[in-house]
């Protein structure tokens, strides 16, 4: 029996013109952490709700293996979320999180992410976030996806202004110690998603989708 069957996530692979994204395997690991040390985001203003890129870099290696093991030991059919590696051209360059609670009932899945420095800027936040959303719509189920982000996070919103997502409220979120934001919520219905003009090509769907709902 190889590992594949026994957890039928690391067989699922999701594949854009670009983009390759995989439920995160051990191996993947090491180069995540290193996309993670070259940068995420400017030091000077924190995107997440909790500041795990300030940490110094062997406990930041450490809590990055740590949330992905609990996210990954913490799957049932009424609460799961799933961390898809991000490769371009084979490498590791960030992480795109699907997650649902309750989603036989609730049909609605929230996502997050990042994406290393070097990364941005050239539409693979848009083309990773597309991806997830085509999985979760089209194979998934799914009638609703939301997602957020700080107000001042203009590239994470215009990511969700592109594929259709709408404003759904605002609120008050602490990022660091010292910090406080106001964090913008936002909501897409799947009548309403703009879909890419490329197809998606997927694997290993069917026994994925029999762990999430």
């Amino acid at each position: 029996m190889d590992l594949d069957r026994i957890w039928p996530l690391f067989g699922l692979r999701l594949a854009t013109p670009r983009l390759e994204l995989r439920p995160l395997r051990d191996d993947d690991l090491p180069g995540l952490v290193d996309a993670a040390l070259s940068g995420v985001h400017d030091p000077a203003r924190m995107p997440f709700g909790v500041p795990w890129t300030d940490a110094e870099p062997d406990a930041l290696a450490r809590s990055l293996a740590q949330y992905h093991w609990k996210l990954r030991s913490g799957v049932t059919s009424t609460a799961w979320g799933v961390s898809f590696t991000v490769l371009h051209d084979g490498t590791p360059i960030g992480v795109q999180e699907l997650h649902g609670r309750r989603f036989a009932a609730r049909k609605t899945v929230e996502s997050g992410s990042w994406l290393a420095r070097a990364h941005q800027g050239l539409g693979f936040g848009t083309e990773m976030r597309a991806a997830l959303l085509l999985f979760a719509f089209d194979h998934l189920g799914a009638e609703w996806a939301e997602s957020s982000a700080a107000a001042w996070n203009h590239p994470s919103l215009q990511v969700s202004e592109k594929l259709g997502y709408l404003m759904n409220g605002v609120t008050r979120a602490q990022t660091r110690d010292d910090e406080v934001v106001d964090e913008v919520r936002v909501r897409l219905n799947r009548d309403d998603f703009v879909r890419p003009h490329w197809t998606l090509r997927t694997t290993g769907t069917s026994a994925a989708i029999e762990l999430l709902r």
